[in-house]
């Protein structure tokens, strides 16, 4: 099993940053890619960005000019550093780890694994 534990959620106001971090655990040899996913109330999950083990990034274009994606495999951690934030960006933040068969990412079924997710809250 491998466990995932997001952190780094909050309040801020319009246009600030927050850096959000995933720390994984267990049997991480069995991830190839880590991705960041949010969802609103009412709507459906919605892919941010993802990493691979390779270094190699990939972002939904909401988010690829404000968002960046990067690891520090020695803490073995993932970030989603999030700037310009605005109101509509508010919603639980959520990482995932899958393995190297993601063909699409936005596949929210083809990850193996979830965080139990972490509010941010943009406000006006």
């Amino acid at each position: 099993q491998v466990q995932l534990t997001e952190s780094g959620g909050g309040l801020v106001q319009t246009g600030g940053s927050l850096r959000l971090s995933c720390a994984a655990s267990g049997r991480i040899s069995r991830i190839d890619v880590i991705g960041w996913f949010r969802q609103s109330p009412g709507k459906v999950r919605e892919w941010l960005a993802s990493i691979n083990n390779a270094g190699d990034t990939n972002y939904a274009e909401a988010v690829k000019d404000r968002f960046t994606i990067s690891r520090d495999n020695e803490k073995k951690t993932v970030y989603l550093q999030m700037n310009s934030l605005k109101p509509e960006d508010t919603a639980a933040y959520y990482c995932a780890a899958g393995s190297n068969q993601i063909i699409n990412p936005r596949v929210t079924g083809d990850w193996l694994y979830w965080g139990q997710g972490i509010q941010v809250t943009v406000s006006s």
